[in-house]
């Protein structure tokens, strides 16, 4: 039969004495807790000779009264004993949660953090394309350095492993350009003008807008992820030890062979694009796929593939750069692998974007249009 927690006192020769009895646990405590509390005066002991079961609530009750009471503890069981130097071991005091900052305050770091962050990243990138400069300026002067076969494995990896997504992404991008374009110039009576539409979009800027995307999260990203593997392999480290630049041996071959296939990739996505608003239009508006190569030989000027064809390079400089630079970045595990890789995709996009607004005003300017 479970007995409820009670406690009484006894003055003997050894001083006051506090002999608990019953059960010390939860269920058994009712007002134990508080009249235990309401002990004044000096104890000499704590007897608990006459404890049938004690749990940690008990415990904690009764280390309590010792330790403000300064009072030994004596008659406890292995058990009791213990559950009570557990208690005592994590008798700490509690460390007060700091107070959240202002709201504003909170923002306002956040804020300044990242404007740290993106000063500090851009900083970086502009040395790194320095380096980037410097490394490219030797293979000119010394082209036995370029590494022909990592350049060749590259351009497969970055061009002709990626048709086919580009293709199907880009044939996709077309019929879609279509028609929305010819439901809203429909209104107008005027859908052939879907033509020009499909054609001076993908040629001018979607072609190569869309490719860069794909290929940052695509080559860009395996970039910075081969190259950050390597860091936590410290491969890195021990090509510098053997005298090989890592510049010239892993980031270089990877520049190039994107520099040189965004072009390339640029004009085969505008192309499929286009063939895929030409499937529209043939299906959707009775347009005969020979009309809309005629119509689309008079609408789209050639300024419209030059346009193209120079931001391309561009854009592939950026990718190789921010994937290349990120996956230097890394120094301590496997997770600022992902961070990295991830960042790269991101910078790259940003980056692609914020020159493609800035390659639509210079064209506009020179007369581009």
């Amino acid at each position: 039969m479970i007995k409820p927690a009670d406690f009484s006192e006894r003055d003997d020769a050894q001083g006051r004495t506090i002999a608990l009895t019953g059960t010390l646990s939860l269920s058994c405590l009712d007002h134990l807790p508080q009249r235990m509390d309401a002990i004044e005066g000096d104890v000499a002991r704590i007897d608990l000779s006459e404890v049938d079961h004690i749990d940690t609530i008990g415990a904690w009750i009764v280390h309590r009264l010792a330790v403000r009471t300064q009072a030994s503890i004596v008659g406890a069981n292995d058990d009791a004993s213990r559950l009570l130097d557990v208690v005592a071991r994590n008798d700490q005091p509690l460390e007060e949660p700091p107070t959240p900052p202002n709201p504003l305050i909170r923002i306002a770091d956040q804020i300044g953090e990242a404007t740290k962050l993106t000063g500090t990243t851009m900083v970086g990138l502009l040395g790194f394309l320095g380096a980037t400069v410097i490394s490219f300026g030797h293979l000119i002067r010394h082209p036995r350095s370029i590494r022909v076969n990592a350049v060749v494995q590259r351009l497969e990896v970055v061009g002709v492993s990626a048709l086919g997504i580009i293709g199907v992404m880009s044939f996709l991008v077309g019929i879609v350009i279509a028609q929305q374009g010819s439901v809203q110039l429909e209104q107008f009576g005027m859908e052939v003008l879907t033509v020009n539409l499909v054609g001076r979009l993908t040629f001018r800027e979607l072609g190569v807008l869309m490719t860069a995307i794909m290929v940052a999260g695509r080559s860009g990203s395996a970039f910075a992820a081969q190259i950050g593997t390597m860091m936590l392999n410290e491969e890195v480290d021990a090509m510098r030890t053997i005298g090989v630049r890592p510049m010239e041996a892993l980031v270089m071959p990877r520049i190039m062979a994107v520099v040189i296939m965004m072009p390339l990739l640029g004009f085969y996505a505008s192309v499929v694009a286009v063939i895929g608003g030409g499937f529209l239009c043939a299906i959707a508006l009775d347009i005969p796929p020979i009309t809309f190569v005629q119509r689309l030989r008079e609408v789209v000027p050639i300024t419209d593939l030059y346009v193209g064809l120079v931001k391309a390079p561009v854009f592939g400089l950026i990718i190789g750069i921010a994937g290349c630079f990120q996956g230097l970045q890394v120094r301590s595990n496997a997770e600022e692998v992902g961070l990295r890789t991830t960042a790269a995709v991101v910078q790259a996009i940003f980056l692609v974007i914020v020159l493609d607004a800035i390659f639509a005003v210079f064209f506009t300017w020179i007369g581009w249009t």
